[in-house]
């Protein structure tokens, strides 16, 4: 038994020990590894509205695919799923009016298709869409006013002057209709929401360019209970205040159901 001991405790000592050194290499290779795929692949984000109900919900935090939509590269074009956006598909995005905000919506309209929207249903290339799976009509009974004569029948009404609108879509959307269709250009889509009567969407601030969509939703990674518009309450106060009822409230308001709910 001593003997067997001994043997053990050389074998022990035998082990080379980690340098402080080789402890940090170690360490810096896993933190760049990491910044990597937070940088370049994968990215959170968190839904601030309810534009997109009911696929995603305020407070849902998705990851964000951002290589299948990239230019594909030479060196890593074999190991990554790069394809082309397609009709459906649902996108992350850098707001056409409001830099640095990120919004996302459904891909309805690829370049060269032609659209438009008449008492609420949407029109591609002459023939109506069934969007019945994921399309939700939650303000529809609201009385006819010029706002939903525009967002209803769009873009046969003519733009809605004084509200939130980019002075830049109302000077240049005629020049984007044929035949009472907005057809859309080369390099850019038509994006809308799937809570389709509150969605501010590209009938109200235009076209999404190809260079602006930063990737796809994948899953919802966590959800809260978030008030609507605290996205909006940009003060320290406001902030903090919600932080701590996050923390008070993490394991009641978390929509434990929607952990890992694919987007589609």
């Amino acid at each position: 038994m001593a003997k067997r001991d001994k043997k053990k405790i050389e074998t022990a000592a035998e082990k080379p020990k980690e340098t402080t050194a080789e402890f940090i290499a170690s360490m810096a290779s896993v933190l760049v590894t990491g910044l990597f795929i937070i940088t370049f692949i994968v990215q959170a984000f968190e839904i601030p509205s309810s534009s997109m109900e009911n696929t995603l919900l305020i407070g849902d935090h998705v990851f964000v695919d951002r290589e299948r939509f990239a230019p594909p590269t030479h060196w890593m074009g074999p190991l990554l799923p790069y394809r082309e956006i397609k009709r459906n598909d649902i996108v992350v995005f850098v707001s056409v009016d409001t830099p640095g905000m990120y919004i996302v919506k459904r891909v309805v309209g690829l370049p060269g298709d032609h659209l438009h929207v008449d008492h609420g249903d949407l029109y591609r290339n002459g023939e109506k869409l069934k969007e019945s799976g994921y399309v939700v009509h939650k303000e529809s009974q609201v009385p006819e006013n010029e706002f939903t004569r525009y967002r209803d029948n769009f873009p046969k009404y003519p733009p809605i002057y004084g509200g939130d609108m980019p002075e830049e879509w109302i000077l240049t959307m005629g020049s984007h209709i044929e035949g009472g269709d907005i057809v859309v250009p080369p390099d850019s889509y038509f994006g809308m929401g799937d809570n389709r009567d509150v969605s501010k969407d590209s009938r109200f601030w235009g076209f999404i360019p190809r260079a602006n969509i930063i990737g796809r939703p994948m899953f919802v990674y966590w959800s809260f209970e978030t008030p609507p518009h605290q996205y909006e309450k940009s003060s320290i106060g406001d902030r903090v205040g919600f932080i701590v009822h996050v923390i008070t409230h993490f394991f009641t308001e978390t929509r434990w159901s929607r952990t890992l709910h694919i987007v589609r």
